[in-house]
Formats: C-alpha cells, sequence, structure tokens
C-alpha cells in the first residue's frame, strides 16, 4: 500500500508539473512587461510599427473589403520588420456621415455588422500566422469613427455634432459630456464585454486567449476635454482598465493617450492614469504639424525645431516612465509630405528626417535597455491607390493611413515611398525584427 500511495504521488507531482509547464509556455506565448521592458518569447521587444486602422474593414468580405490587397499588406510590412498594428476594433453609429469611417461596425447599440466582426477575426488570424501583434481599440474621441459623439447620441444627449458641418468648437461642447454621462459609458461598458468575450469564427480561439493581440487599448486619444472633467475622466479610465483586466488575464492593457497634450496640458493628469495598476504601458503621440511645430511652407526648415521640442516632450514622459517602470510608446506621430502636397510621387524629405530621429531614439534605448520601447507611425497606406479628381475619402476610394476627415496621403506611408520603407527596415534590422 504504502509503496501504491508513493506512485500515485510521483503520478501527480508529474501530472501538476506537465500542466504547469503547458500553462506556462502558452502564457509566454504573450507580450508581457518585465523591469519596464516588453518581452516576447523571452527576449526584449522593441518596435517600430505602424497604425493600420482599417484592417478589420480592408479583411472583410463585405463592403470595403478586400482579402488580397491585406495579404499583401501584411507580408510587405513583415518584410520591412512592421510587425505591430494599431487597429481600429470598428466603428460606431450610421454609414454616410461626412468625415466618418465606413462601413461601421455597430450600427445601433449591441447591434453590430456582422461581416466586420468576421474581417477582424479573418485580421487576427492572418497577423498569428505571420508573427505579428495586435494593439485593439475600443473607443476613439474623434468623430471620424463615432465614439464619444456615438454613444452620447445614443445616451439621448441630442444628435451628434459633426465638426465638418457644425464646428469644432460646437463638437467640443457636445463630447465633453461623455465622462459625465452615465448611460453612454454604460453602453460602451457593453461593448467591451461584447468585443473581449467574442470567440474567433475562423480560429475557433477566444480574443483572450489569442497571443496575437499585444493590447486592449480603451480608446482613440481618450481625453477630459475640460478641467471640471479631470476627476471623473480619471475614474472612467480606471473603471475600464478595470473592467478589461477582469475579462483578460493575459492581455496587456493601455490608455490611447496623445501624451499632457490630452491631459489638458495637465502632466499630473497623465501620470495618475498611467499610475493605474491595470495600466501597463505609456501611450504618447505627437503631431509636429498639428501642434503648430512646423509651418506648412516651411516644412523643411522646421524639422530641426521639431525634433528640439519632440525631444523635450518625449523625455518629460519618460521620466514617468522610469518612476513606474513602466515601457512607453509613441504610437501616433505623423509628419506631411514635402511642400504639404498629397500625391504618392511627392518627395519625403522632411517627414524622412524626422522619421529617422524618432527612430533612432528607440534603437539607441533598445542597446541601453531603456523605456523607449517602440513606435506605431502614422499611417500605413501601403498599396493604395489615391483619386486623380479629389483629396477627400469618399465612399469607393481605397482606404489609406488618414481617415476621412483629412486629406489623403496627408500622413500616409506608401509602399512607394521607398526612402521611407528602407529607413523603417533598417532600424528595424537593427532592433532585430527583420527576419
Amino acid at each position: 500500500m504504502r509503496n501504491l500511495l508513493l506512485v500515485l504521488a510521483l503520478c501527480a507531482t508529474a501530472l501538476f508539473s506537465c500542466q504547469s509547464e503547458k500553462k506556462q509556455a502558452e502564457t509566454s506565448d504573450f507580450i508581457r512587461i518585465e523591469n519596464g521592458q516588453f518581452i516576447r518569447n523571452g527576449q526584449s521587444y522593441y518596435y517600430v510599427g505602424t497604425n493600420f486602422w482599417y484592417g478589420a474593414i480592408l479583411a472583410s468580405e463585405g463592403e470595403g473589403g478586400n482579402r488580397e490587397r491585406l495579404h499583401k499588406e501584411l507580408d510587405y510590412l513583415k518584410s520591412i520588420g512592421v510587425d505591430n498594428l494599431r487597429i481600429l476594433v470598428g466603428a460606431d453609429g450610421s454609414n454616410g456621415v461626412p468625415t466618418k469611417v465606413e462601413p461601421t461596425l455597430q450600427k445601433e447599440p449591441g447591434v453590430y455588422n456582422d461581416t466586420i466582426l468576421a474581417g477582424l477575426d479573418y485580421l487576427m488570424m492572418e497577423l498569428d500566422k505571420r508573427d505579428m501583434y495586435a494593439i485593439l481599440y475600443l473607443n476613439n474621441s474623434w468623430e471620424w469613427s463615432g465614439g464619444y459623439s456615438m454613444y452620447l447620441q445614443w445616451a439621448g444627449k441630442g444628435k451628434a455634432v459633426v465638426p465638418a458641418i457644425d464646428g469644432w468648437p460646437q463638437y467640443m461642447e457636445y463630447v465633453k459630456q461623455y465622462v459625465q454621462c452615465d448611460e453612454a459609458k454604460a453602453l460602451f461598458a457593453k461593448h467591451v464585454d461584447f468585443i473581449l468575450n467574442r470567440e474567433n469564427r475562423y480560429t475557433h480561439r477566444k480574443y483572450i486567449d489569442d497571443p496575437a493581440i499585444m493590447s486592449w487599448q480603451i480608446g482613440n486619444e481618450p481625453r477630459a476635454f475640460s478641467d471640471e472633467n479631470k476627476p471623473v475622466f480619471e475614474k472612467w479610465i480606471a473603471e475600464v482598465a478595470a473592467q478589461i483586466r477582469s475579462i483578460d488575464p493575459n492581455h496587456l492593457i493601455s490608455v490611447g493617450s496623445e501624451g499632457k497634450h490630452g491631459c489638458e496640458q495637465d502632466i499630473d493628469l497623465f501620470e495618475r492614469i498611467h499610475a493605474d495598476k491595470n495600466i501597463d504601458y505609456l501611450t504618447l503621440h505627437m503631431w509636429p504639424y498639428n501642434w503648430g511645430w512646423v509651418k506648412e511652407d516651411a516644412l523643411s526648415e522646421g524639422v530641426a525645431g521639431a525634433k528640439e521640442k519632440a525631444k523635450a516632450y518625449l523625455d518629460e514622459h519618460l521620466a514617468l516612465s522610469a518612476k513606474y517602470q513602466k515601457p512607453a510608446v509613441m504610437e501616433e506621430f505623423g509628419f506631411p509630405r514635402d511642400g504639404f502636397q498629397f500625391k504618392k510621387d511627392v518627395p519625403t524629405t522632411a517627414r524622412d528626417e524626422f522619421y529617422r530621429y524618432i527612430f533612432e531614439l528607440i534603437s539607441s534605448d533598445a542597446k541601453q535597455k531603456g523605456y523607449f520601447a517602440g513606435c506605431n507611425f502614422w499611417g500605413w497606406g501601403g498599396f493604395a491607390e489615391l483619386a486623380d479628381d479629389h483629396i477627400n475619402w469618399m465612399k469607393g476610394d481605397d482606404y489609406t493611413g488618414d481617415p476621412a476627415q483629412e486629406q489623403q496621403g496627408l500622413n500616409s506611408v506608401f509602399a512607394s515611398d521607398e526612402s521611407t520603407t528602407q529607413l523603417i527596415k533598417e532600424i528595424n534590422a537593427q532592433l532585430g525584427n527583420v527576419k
């Protein structure tokens, strides 16, 4: 009997060890954080990625879908070492609204366009095949995908304001109601539950178990929109992060913040929302032209000054990375083509100079195991063709890196931009991301 008990005990120990090793292997598939660094497959992960907001639409078989182009885009991106894509889960509201992405995903609260859900599933499958990663953002402060304004309309706060029609002051007044509106936030919480609890129809893998997701992101540039909203905004960010963590213990969670610029110029607010235990890393955005660092008629002349301002802005946020031992990602930044022109054959001399500066800061931190861990330039236009007779997006046009509210080609990086793509490949090779 004593020998039998010993054998049973040894079998139980072996089974537990096997299960533990299996669980550890599964867990290691996910990007995680150790000592202020992203860790992938046991190694530090630094990257130059891109914004590919239209990925789920392109991956669908419905309106806007083009899986042949999707495969071509992903294969090309992988070839230049871009394995990290920041992607919109889906737009909200009705189609046909000026400056809004379409087709939309959530047509009414809880009513979903299944072709876009299928597109998201297919996209995640294709990313996994290529060992690529997605940052999936769930909301948006801005009108181009619905977000704040659509949740407010659904919550009974009147028709959503469209800046291109009603003006920016009116829009800002409208959307600053969001963080004070419990009904709007409750509708968004249901959307979070729905998306995170999905199972991919192609892989039959739950989203929470998919290692191709690097991070769930609360929103694109979530803002308080007023000083008086700061406390409730901070509380809402913490609540959404806790909700995501309660559903998904495997993936990283990020805010999607622009940094101080998106926190009413309040670095303390930025610090508080990123100090939260459920927020795994810092995000910041940078827009030299939009923020007045360079002028439309003097882009090249303004690059030197833009680099100085970029370094100061970055350093202010990296000080908080060091304080909280959390890496930082500049997940949006763009720079117009030379002469503020939009056609694909216009050079990108000034852009390349600014890009190189940012990329080399990441490369330098990678060598020193620093906190500036990566970037996602805005945005990938890839093999898209631009219309000859208009510069604003119209239904039927190819999707580029520029959403519908911007001139098409303004900030997009196309596969034909050889100087830029070679620079991206060069830096990703230094970072070990070109296979």
